[in-house]
């Protein structure tokens, strides 16, 4: 069942986990979080919980199986040494993307609910967003790079996309077969 966060008054907070592709959740829309409530926070720490304990550097809402307009993102940076350090925890909740560059990226990406499948997507180089932060606080970040790459990624989650709809014809056949395997396990899983 899905469920929504920040929209009504759940008494009992839920322990949130990962699902993965082949679950419906994931091709819904996401709602707008109308009032950040204590169940929005709670939300919000089982998603870094979810997305540090898969490794990940993003995780939206439908991924913890709540259609709820939030994700959030911890993109680790390079430093002048070549060494990576830990990025900056971002949370989005009711993102707007503002505006996007003309420049072009293709990289590969992947997917905690798709697990050991990667692709090459094409995305903006640089990315404009606004959101709400934990306390309500409106702002606005402009992210380059893999962040903003992460932010697009994470973006399309809430919108009901993922990233291999946005895979060359050719290089999505070369995963169907991975696909629908990954399906499968998801609808045996259901069945149990």
């Amino acid at each position: 069942m899905d469920q929504e966060f920040g929209n009504s008054s759940i008494d009992i907070i839920m322990k949130h986990s990962l699902i993965y592709y082949g679950n419906p959740t994931l091709r819904k829309h996401a709602k707008a979080i109308k009032e950040i409530t204590d169940e929005t926070r709670a939300l919000v720490e089982d998603m870094i919980e979810i997305m540090n304990t898969h490794n990940g550097i993003g995780l939206a809402a439908p991924q913890a199986g709540i259609l709820s307009r939030v994700f959030i993102t911890c993109v680790p940076k390079e430093d002048e040494s070549g060494e990576w350090i830990d990025g900056t925890l971002r949370v989005f909740i009711n993102p707007k993307i503002l505006n996007v560059s003309n420049e072009k990226q293709i990289d590969q990406e992947g997917c905690l609910s798709i697990p050991k499948i990667f692709g090459h997507v094409e995305r903006p180089k640089v990315v404009t967003v606004s959101a709400q932060d934990l306390e309500g606080k409106p702002f606005e970040i402009t992210l380059e790079g893999l962040e903003a790459r992460c932010v697009l990624h994470e973006n399309d989650h809430i919108n009901g996309v993922l990233y291999i709809d946005r895979l060359n014809k050719k290089e999505r056949k070369e995963i169907d077969k991975d696909l629908r395997e990954l399906k499968k396990q998801q609808k045996n899983k259901a069945s149990k």
